[in-house]
């Protein structure tokens, strides 16, 4: 068989299995991952570097998939990978993350395919995706951590942090607010290891995009400071691989490619936007469907020979290339820099460094008391200087959060200066929650501040923390509800 012709089976087993994936749990968006299938393919099997073997070695490039909706995709590249399973306490298990059986029984109880991804219970998710806009926004902690991590880390000869991210997006995604706070700020930021691809299909559930959404997204994302490609066919894998190529080249500032695709809707003559997006085919348009691929008909959930040894031809020989030396350089990067290494093992694990909590202050009764965010402020301070990855921010709100960090050295986090410890988050308070979450997701400890009341902007980034239970840290504050001059704006409804 000829390259050409084994990329397009790899291609056809993603769609294949997501249509029979979505057919037989009777629900489901079958659309998104047809027309999607050759982007993730040419992300997974020929540009990320991520070890099917090691999912999660420090350095791996990162994927995002926010239009979690489209969870088939995630879920049949995991499987064709051979995407192994790690459990709680970072061991390498010997059974595959996502199995066939899993897929079979996709968006059923205890599958390990479940409706949207969801970190912590699948190996190779980075982030439950959770509402639309969620995933890109988290996205950017990543990217700032990368930024930060490498700052701190690397050095001459040692580029232990290096690594990119990747996020794929939708309309959905791009309409909700929370993603337009954070584009702004990582345009702001310069993060020229961010690439977000937008999958401009013009449909969203109820139909045409033109009923609600007719923006140029592309002048937006200039106007953002972002560096915007465009793709116009989503089957053009070469294409998509040389606008990925130009986002590795690009350093200065975050990548938006749109990519122009159409998205499935079985047979040639079916025209149901709704059904074909939101709702399986049904059993005669996957048969047509699949007679259009030059697919058996009637097999089920069919991986042909050949796939899976492709994708270990790719992602797997060149993942496992950049894991093993990768894992060489950090040997040699602990033999010379030893507490350095210490600390980047130590942040793997979620641990503390000893000492973590020393200095810490203690106030002792007293009948004046003492303001909660003056408190506040004096053990952030000392946190962040006996934790070196401990850092964080508030949504310009720090003089009065009293969540600055004030000692000697910790700076401020900017394009210019990806070493400053404060983090900037601006009038963005879903973002910053977002982004702390992605920050988390990354290994450092970070926080993220703003008044009591100003949680309703940032809730459903804080509940998605709960449900990955990861440490981010939130901090509110604010004049007790008896007492506020700023009068009911500023206070919870409840007194």
């Amino acid at each position: 068989m000829t390259d050409e012709k084994m990329i397009q089976l790899a291609i056809n087993t993603i769609r294949t299995l997501s249509i029979d994936a979505v057919q037989q749990a009777k629900s489901g968006h079958p659309g998104t991952p047809m027309a999607l299938a050759p982007l993730i393919y040419t992300i997974w099997n020929r540009v990320m570097r991520f070890d099917p073997q090691d999912p999660i070695w420090p350095n791996r490039d990162r994927f995002v998939l926010s239009n979690g909706h489209a969870s088939m995709l995630l879920w049949s590249v995991l499987h064709l990978t051979r995407i192994q399973a790690v459990n709680a306490d970072y061991e390498r298990l010997d059974h595959p993350s996502v199995s066939l059986e899993d897929i079979r029984h996709f968006r059923q109880l205890d599958s390990k395919a479940p409706g949207h991804p969801e970190y912590h219970w699948v190996s190779g998710v980075e982030t439950t995706s959770g509402p639309l806009g969620q995933g890109v926004s988290t996205s950017v902690g990543m990217g700032i951590a990368e930024k930060w991590l490498a700052n701190r880390y690397n050095r001459p000869g040692f580029e232990i942090f290096d690594y990119n991210v990747y996020a794929v997006c939708g309309d959905g995604c791009l309409m909700e607010g929370v993603a337009s706070e954070a584009a702004s700020l990582a345009g702001h930021l310069g993060l020229g290891n961010l690439c977000w691809i937008y999958d401009n299909n013009h449909i969203t559930i109820e139909g045409k995009t033109r009923i609600t959404f007719t923006e140029d997204v592309e002048a937006r994302f200039l106007a953002y400071g972002w560096n915007v490609l465009r793709v116009g066919n989503a089957n053009d894998i070469e294409r998509i691989e040389h606008a990925l190529e130009i986002f590795r080249k690009t350093k200065e500032r975050p990548t938006f490619i749109v990519l122009d695709s159409h998205i499935g809707y079985g047979s040639p003559h079916k025209q149901d936007t709704a059904a074909a997006h939101g709702e399986p085919l049904g059993d005669e348009e996957v048969r047509l469907t699949k007679r259009s691929y030059g697919w058996p008909e009637d097999a089920k959930f069919l991986v042909p020979d050949g796939v899976y040894e492709h994708f270990a031809a790719g992602i797997g020989a060149r993942g496992a290339d950049a894991r093993r030396q990768w894992t060489e350089l950090f040997a040699t990067y602990r033999s010379k820099y030893p507490e350095l290494a210490n600390e980047v093992e130590l942040m793997q694990r979620r641990e503390l460094p000893a000492g973590w909590d020393r200095d810490l202050p203690v106030f002792p009764a007293d009948p004046k008391g003492v303001a909660g965010r003056d408190a506040s402020s004096k053990a952030l301070n000392v946190l962040a200087q006996n934790i070196p990855w401990f850092l964080g921010g508030s949504a310009d709100l720090g003089p009065s959060n009293k969540t600055t960090l004030t000692y000697e050295g910790a700076g401020d986090f900017e394009a210019d200066n990806p070493a400053g410890k404060n983090l900037h988050f601006g009038i963005r308070e879903h973002a910053m929650a977002a982004t702390v979450n992605g920050l988390s997701l990354s290994k450092l400890r970070a926080f993220g501040a703003t008044f009591f009341i100003f949680s309703d902007y940032a809730r459903p980034a804080i509940r998605l923390s709960a449900l990955m239970e990861i440490p981010s840290i939130f901090i509110f504050t604010h004049d007790a509800m008896g007492d506020g001059e700023d009068g009911p704006t500023h206070q919870p409804v409840a007194r």
